[in-house]
């Protein structure tokens, strides 16, 4: 019987399988909180990983993808919005922002001042850096947050690529070589589009190619470039591995199973010695050998004297010889081939 993960593992009532995402995340619904969204992802990420060694691997590989889909849904804000109109939350028009500035949405959540933020955009103008890369360079804030801020301001979901896991299927189709010449990593497919991990905003070239190569758009989630160099190096080490791994376990079963379909050859019977044949020793055959003709000698002189003293004068006297052909031959013919019998056992 299948386990219910969603039950067994994450604590979920019985009920629509698989859950919406605000459940899924063991969320309150319509949950607006980013941070409080992906402490939630990163705690059941956590746990959920703890199944991975075991004989439900495959079932937790799907429920941290399943986990993960739902964390970038719930943290883009376009797809979030239509996603919970779909649950049937209503937004008013005044809920509507327009974008932001990387300065703005850090000021927004308190990690710098308005002050540090005019610093920010000058220091950041004057070098032609990026807002992100400048407010690391200042050390405002750290590479995560700033990169969260980036993502955000461009209306991306941000992904932490130490909780997250590409599907060696999807990795494998696209060289490592190009991946890395494009500081990208190709994670999954939903809802039948390829989700893409990338340090900034892709080329309308990068997009085509990618289209090209998976016969599917891409959705595209930013993520540090250091953790993308860093995966890049990481999960196709893994992927190939295991894809040599695989290759090995098919190979010894279709070994296997052809030996099994293949005829067994017979087995050497082991030669029965012909009917009178010798299982005796060269030595033993030869005395014995030499015993029947000294046996049969004997016979035919004892065959001889009866014969003469005994047959010729008193029983056979008016038809002799032919009972000294019978008597004296056959005897001794008959112990020969008695005696024989002894030297062919």
């Amino acid at each position: 019987m299948a386990i219910d993960v969603y039950k067994e593992w994450l604590g979920i009532p019985e009920g629509e399988r698989p859950p919406h995402h605000y459940d899924l995340l063991r969320l309150v619904k319509f949950e607006d909180d980013e941070e409080k969204i992906r402490a939630h992802y990163k705690k059941l990420n956590n746990h959920v990983r703890k199944y991975a060694a075991g004989k439900y691997s495959n079932e937790s590989q799907e429920l941290l993808n399943e986990l993960a889909k739902a964390m970038l849904c719930l943290t883009d804000p376009e797809r979030k919005r239509e996603y919970d109109e779909s649950l049937g939350r209503e937004f008013d028009e005044d809920e509507l922002t327009g974008p932001q500035s990387v300065e703005q949405v850090l000021v927004e959540q308190g990690h710098i001042t308005k002050e540090q933020a005019a610093e920010l955009k000058g220091f950041a103008d004057q070098r032609g850096l990026t807002m992100r890369d400048a407010a690391v360079q200042m050390r405002l804030v750290n590479a995560a947050t700033a990169t969260q801020a980036m993502a955000r301001s461009q209306g991306m979901p941000y992904i932490d690529l130490e909780e997250t896991q590409p599907d060696n299927d999807i990795l494998l189709e696209l060289p490592q070589h190009v991946a890395k010449r494009n500081t990208i990593l190709p994670l999954f497919i939903d809802d039948d589009m390829l989700l893409v991990a990338c340090a900034d905003q892709p080329t309308h070239e990068l997009e085509d190619d990618l289209r090209m190569r998976y016969q599917v758009p891409s959705r595209w989630v930013l993520a540090m470039p250091r953790s993308i160099n860093e995966g890049i190096k990481k999960y196709y080490a893994a992927a190939e591995e295991s894809e040599a791994e695989e290759e090995v376990v098919v190979e010894e079963t279709t070994s296997k199973k052809s030996a099994k379909a293949a005829k067994p050859a017979k087995k050497p019977e082991k030669k029965k010695p012909a009917k009178g044949g010798s299982q005796l020793a060269p030595e033993q055959l030869k005395e014995r050998k030499q015993l029947s003709i000294i046996f049969s000698g004997w016979a035919f002189i004892a065959a001889l004297l009866v014969d003469q003293f005994v047959l010729k004068p008193y029983v056979f006297s008016q038809t002799w010889p032919w009972p000294w052909v019978l008597s004296t031959l056959s005897v001794p013919a008959i112990a020969f081939y008695w005696m024989s019998g002894m030297w062919k056992k």
